[in-house]
């Protein structure tokens, strides 16, 4: 079996139940972000847009108002630039930082006359809700296209907030555009913000640009056009969801009404703190649909559903539950999904690709090769695979971490960011059209193409050293063998779109290993898999960090 995959260093908390000791204090973390001020002189204190958005805690003065504002102005700028004009669909999930930033957003697009669009009721707005609603609006247009801002840190910790771009192909921004809008973000918090427009809140609400929007009805009713909904229905499978208390919370007892799905939402609390959660590998409360030790409760209750699944905060990422598993692994779904979808969307494009991270599993490229389709593989972040959902080209996009999307039916764009809906319902219809849940077609493929055993685990890195990781050659590496195997190839650019992966990737006969720097911490990550077996995949992480580490003492001198 694959073995989970988690860091190397379990607290002896994780997969207990939160102690009040482990909560955000609300109260302090709201106030610190509109009091604590960040100096700009300070590396960590800056606007720094990863594989997916500005993210950090107030009270270390990593995300504040002044970041807000600045990053919305910056955006304002954007726009004008590129000559985008349409609406801006402005979405926010249930972290405690998410509504505070999506105000001072609104006072500043409100101020620079953008039409925003709000949730109808405020009602929190998943993340694939916003990507769809941009694409909707601007299908068929040439001009006057929508974008959006999500206002989420995804599974981060409750006192973490995050601030993410969508351009009208709906997905997450590029890194050319992110690049742009963090430079002159930080130049705004330079210059004493300088050159912001602003206006207060409730004149911002009450403006003649600020709208509502139903995003909630919007999605639902269009959910039969992406999944074969009347085959849940007529399954009569016993489904249960757990939204971690996310912005999906209120989406799925509608989805449940107006497709008859026999579906029971175990928990329906919203809480900042998210207190009803069991804490993660680190003894740290964290939303992560894909950790066996967050996803505890609903593991607990597997007996009782044929399937159950759950959702992070923003709604872009997906757990699968099944009684024979637990939680799947999410190598294990992307790959079962890809086997099911290519076989079953008869409209689809047969030049379709399948896309898929550097670090995600190898059994993907065999499930791949089976089916006669390219793989398009590309660096970690799902921004590589918006374009191609965008035009078609791609019919699925995965990453790891468990976070997919695939086109509609008739092969049109769905949503170019992640949607944990749907991949969540998708295993519903996978198992109600197969016959089997989704570890057992996992099995399946197993029997043809092997077991493999995959793990990531972290090793301390500088600063300096993680600069070097993410800039080394593939002559670097000295290396002639992995793990007793030849090393076919070293890879420092991604196959799919020859774009930089930000570290380097060493492929073998029967195993890989991946390592790229941290962008958070004193640590680079190492993701390495086996087709041999558990023994042969401790081998491979050994070998990678004395073959990393080498590189890296060789790049210096």
């Amino acid at each position: 079996m694959l073995k989970q995959d988690t860091p190397n260093k379990i607290s002896p908390l994780a997969g207990q139940p939160a102690t009040s000791a482990m909560l955000a204090d609300i109260p302090r973390l709201v106030t610190a972000y509109y009091t604590r001020v960040p100096d700009s002189a300070v590396p960590a204190q800056r606007v720094a847009f990863g594989t997916s958005g500005h993210r950090g805690s107030a009270l270390e003065k990593a995300f504040n108002e002044q970041h807000i504002l600045a990053i919305s102005q910056a955006i304002c700028l954007y726009r004008k630039q590129q000559q985008i004009d349409g609406p801006l669909f402005l979405g926010w999930d249930t972290h405690a930082l998410s509504a505070p930033a999506s105000a001072s957003a609104l006072e500043v697009l409100a101020a620079n006359g953008v039409a925003v669009m709000l949730a109808k009721g405020d009602e929190y707005t998943p993340t694939p809700a916003i990507s769809h609603a941009i694409l909707t609006y601007n299908r068929g247009r040439k001009k006057g296209l929508a974008d959006g801002i999500v206002v989420t840190p995804s599974h981060n910790p409750p006192h973490d907030g995050g601030f993410k771009y969508n351009p009208p192909h709906g997905g997450p921004a590029g890194s050319d555009i992110t690049a742009w809008i963090e430079t002159q973000a930080n130049a705004f918090l330079e210059n004493d913000l300088v050159g912001v427009k602003r206006m207060a809140y409730e004149q911002a609400l009450r403006a003649p640009t600020t709208h509502r929007h139903d995003y909630l009805s919007a999605y639902i009713a269009d959910l039969a056009n992406v999944l074969d909904m009347e085959a849940i229905r007529g399954s009569t499978l016993k489904l249960g969801v757990d939204p971690l208390g996310g912005a999906g919370v209120h989406y799925w007892e509608p989805i449940a009404e107006r497709y008859g799905l026999n579906l029971s939402i175990v928990n329906t609390e919203v809480d900042p703190t998210f207190r009803f959660m069991t804490a993660d590998w680190d003894g740290q409360i964290r939303m992560d649909p894909s950790s066996i030790y967050a996803m505890q409760r609903l593991i607990g209750m597997k007996d009782r559903f044929d399937l159950a699944f759950a959702c992070d905060p923003d709604h872009d990422r997906h757990g699968i539950v099944t009684p024979g598993a637990g939680l799947l692994p999410s190598n294990h779904f992307l790959a079962v999904a890809i086997f099911y979808l290519f076989q079953n969307r008869p409209k689809w494009s047969p030049e379709a690709m399948v896309g898929k991270t550097v670090v995600s599993s190898r059994m993907i490229d065999h499930v791949v090769a089976k089916l006669g389709r390219k793989l398009y593989e590309v660096p970690v972040g799902f921004k590589w695979f918006a374009k191609g959902l965008f035009d078609g080209s791609l019919g699925f996009g995965g990453e790891e971490s468990a976070g997919a999307s695939f086109l509609r039916l008739d092969g049109t764009v769905w949503t170019t960011d992640k949607d944990g809906i749907v991949l969540a319902l998708l295993a519903a219809e996978i198992t109600a059209k197969m016959g089997r849940s989704p570890d057992e077609v996992y099995r399946l493929l197993t029997h043809e193409f092997g077991a493999p055993a995959y793990d990531r685990v972290e090793a301390p890195a500088t600063a300096e050293q993680k600069k070097r990781l993410a800039k080394l050659a593939p002559e670097e590496v000295k290396s002639n063998n992995l793990a007793g195997e030849e090393i076919q190839a070293i890879l420092t650019r991604a196959p799919g779109d020859n774009e930089p992966i930000g570290g380097l990737k060493v492929n073998a006969a029967s195993g890989w290993f991946a390592a790229r720097p941290s962008g958070t911490e004193d640590i680079y990550k190492i993701y390495a898999e086996s087709f041999q077996g558990e023994d042969h995949l401790q081998r491979i992480l050994k070998e990678a960090q004395t073959i990393v580490d080498a590189a890296l003492a060789s790049s210096q001198g």
